[in-house]
């Protein structure tokens, strides 16, 4: 049941976040450079394209649990070079995700604070609440 929780929780996130133009740039790279190992993985190592996607995909979060790995020369010298570029898209297109989530956390924790809802006895976070957002 969390695990449902959490997904609807992403996925609500997610469909927030597509609204912005900026995002959906990163979403579209992180497609596009998915769908080149995928292409790549499927052609130069003849692996089927679930195979090939499923490498990709455990390639750029950095899992990678080995069941697959480059047999090629071509094959290990792209897959270097894929790290390299697709982790930096891949955080690229993370962290938005992750800052929407944790501002809408402390959006909800200013609001309690401001009705009072919060015992004397707790810790006050207002002043860590304004560094975290760059405030003084």
């Amino acid at each position: 049941m969390p695990f449902l929780l959490t997904l609807l929780a992403f996925l609500r996130v997610l469909r927030r976040l597509l609204k912005d133009e900026k995002f959906r740039a990163l979403l579209y790279i992180t497609a596009f450079t998915l769908a080149i190992g995928t292409f790549f993985y499927h052609s130069v190592e003849g692996w089927d394209w679930l195979d090939s996607l499923y490498f990709s995909v455990i390639t750029l979060t950095t899992v990678g649990y080995g069941d697959f790995t480059p047999k090629t020369n071509i094959g290990k010298f792209f897959t270097i070079i894929y790290i390299f570029i697709g982790l930096g898209i891949l955080v690229a297109f993370v962290t938005p995700i992750g800052e929407y989530i944790v501002d809408r956390r402390l959006d909800r924790i200013q609001e309690r604070e401001q009705k009072k809802e919060i015992p004397e006895n707790e810790f006050d976070f207002s002043g860590v609440i304004g560094k975290l957002r760059g405030k003084k």
